[in-house]
């Protein structure tokens, strides 16, 4: 027997020795095959189908799962196990099967095991579709036991308490959270069909999926701290990206006039209820387009999405309504500042005068800090709580928005947008700069900026893109969109974790 004691518990122990038990038996309990000629719901629905025909011949599956539940009863054992489509149950009887291949279940068979079963189905006396076995195989053998739920009558009715409860254990054990609780898997499912939608509404409108390099010697097209690794061949430092932004504009200077990429960035930040260092983005960007073109694409793609995962576009998101057919609300900025803050950005155009007008209505403001990022503070302290209704904030300061063009006749503000849905920052969209000397001056202005302040989040000059622009962009309009709060949405998880298989998390000691 392999010298395991060190790292077991008792009943891993004992499942270690039907283990041995299983190989001098001749036993494989990890063989290289599997047969299935159903799965569960497939195996259920067409014995349904012939049912009713009394002249139908029996119909006979062999059918895999892992065993989920198990009641012995002398001669006979009932035993669920579950498939990737739902639980069916086996019938086995010293009858069918044999006494000594009955006791060899009863003896050697775990919940958790993955087995095959084959034999006719037929319905119990009960009422339930089940298989009635005449051979069986080990497939996997579990070592450790899966949590078990706890079933309890209340009022009649049997109410499952979940077997894997606790949040902590659930992130970093993710393959036994998706193996208890059959929720969970849904809410991945879920993901998949919105990322499937996604794709399919942008296809469909003549937008062609790339990829883009995930290292990248400059990083840009966000403001965020990067991370950085190095090439040890090259010896170069690189940057996993933080947005798709620069190099999908490159396309559209080589003519590739709408294109999009769903991917991974990366961005060296806190997390939170919303944020996770590793996400999951969804830009695009259009030529011929400028930011109204974009809202109005956006509001159709978001319902799309809706209609397609959930069947509706009206959802309920943490016990509340939201509509996401369009029309959105659309808000400018400087309006809503006007009237929720009470603070007129016209008349406070430097940080100085904003952090002491601000100051002045009790929000926190540090005279130092540029005026883009007081503007963005008023906006998650104000206005982003009032947004449950999809919204469009538009109209954003030109110091926080280097990559977009300016609104005509007012040099200090640029046509962009966010969108926000159930007061959640979903999204951000600019009609894009494609002016390669403004580029240039905007690259150099913001480095001051925030050398000034002190802060990493800024955006290095990339000559690269510079000179691709330099051959001539077309106007455009650019979109991004975290797929893992669209996720949340279609939902109605709270927490970004909650949608992402494997979200990050500190390290423990135990581990």
């Amino acid at each position: 027997m392999t010298d395991t004691n060190r790292r077991t518990n008792p009943l891993e122990q004992a499942r270690l020795e039907k283990l041995e038990r299983l190989r001098a038996r001749g036993v494989e309990p990890y063989p290289t095959q599997a047969e299935r000629s159903h799965t569960s719901r497939a195996a259920i629905a067409a014995f349904e189908a012939q049912e009713a025909d009394a002249n139908a011949q029996p119909l006979r599956a062999t059918l895999v799962g892992r065993i989920r539940s198990t009641r012995l009863m002398g001669k006979l054992v009932f035993a669920h196990i579950e498939d990737g489509e739902g639980r069916i149950q086996l019938f086995l009887r010293s009858n069918d099967v044999g006494d000594e291949a009955l006791d060899f279940f009863k003896k050697d068979f775990d919940l958790g095991d993955f087995v095959q079963a084959s034999g006719e189905l037929f319905r119990t006396k009960t009422g339930e579709v089940s298989l009635k076995v005449e051979t069986f195989r080990m497939l996997a053998k579990a070592i450790t036991p899966l949590p078990a739920a706890k079933d309890e009558e209340v009022d009649g009715e049997i109410v499952r308490h979940a077997a894997l409860t606790d949040p902590e254990t659930r992130y970093r054990q993710r393959y036994a959270d998706l193996a208890v609780n059959p929720h969970v898997r849904e809410i991945f499912r879920a993901r998949a069909a919105t990322v499937r939608a996604l794709r399919q509404f942008l296809d469909e409108r003549g937008f062609l999926e790339v990829e883009t390099p995930i290292l990248q010697p400059i990083y840009g097209g966000a403001a965020a701290r990067p991370f950085v690794t190095h090439h040890n061949q090259l010896h170069q430092d690189l940057y996993l990206r933080i947005s798709f932004e620069l190099y999908l504009k490159r396309l559209l200077v080589g003519g590739l006039e709408r294109v999009y990429e769903i991917g991974r960035d990366f961005r060296n930040e806190g997390v939170d209820r919303t944020h996770n260092p590793e996400f999951t983005q969804l830009e695009f960007y259009m030529a011929y387009a400028d930011y109204h073109d974009v809202m109005a694409l956006t509001e159709q793609m978001i319902a799309y999405a809706a209609q397609q995962v959930l069947g509706t576009t009206s959802i309920t998101y943490q016990g509340q309504t939201v509509e996401l057919a369009p029309p959105w609300v659309r808000m400018d900025l400087k309006d809503g500042l006007q009237e929720l803050a009470g603070i007129d950005l016209n008349a406070h155009p430097d940080a100085a005068s904003l952090a002491a007008a601000m100051k002045a209505k009790g929000y926190p403001a540090d005279p130092k800090t540029p005026r883009g990022k007081l503007i963005d503070a008023l906006i998650g302290d104000v206005l982003q709580p009032t947004f449950q209704q999809p919204t469009f904030l538009y109209n954003y300061p030109r110091d926080i928005s280097p990559l977009a063009k300016n609104v005509p006749g007012d040099p200090a503000t640029v046509e962009r947008f966010e969108f926000f849905i159930a007061t959640m920052e979903m999204g951000n969209a600019f009609t894009e700069l494609n002016d390669p000397l403004e580029q240039e001056q905007r690259f150099l202005e913001m480095g001051r900026a925030y050398d000034a302040d002190k802060d990493e989040d800024y955006q290095p000059l990339d000559e690269d893109y510079l000179r691709a622009m330099r051959y001539g962009m077309p106007p455009n309009g650019g979109f991004g969109l975290g797929v893992d709060r669209l996720t949340m949405l279609l939902t109605d998880q709270p927490n970004i974790r909650e949608v992402m298989l494997f979200p990050h998390l500190r390290s423990r000691e135990d581990e």
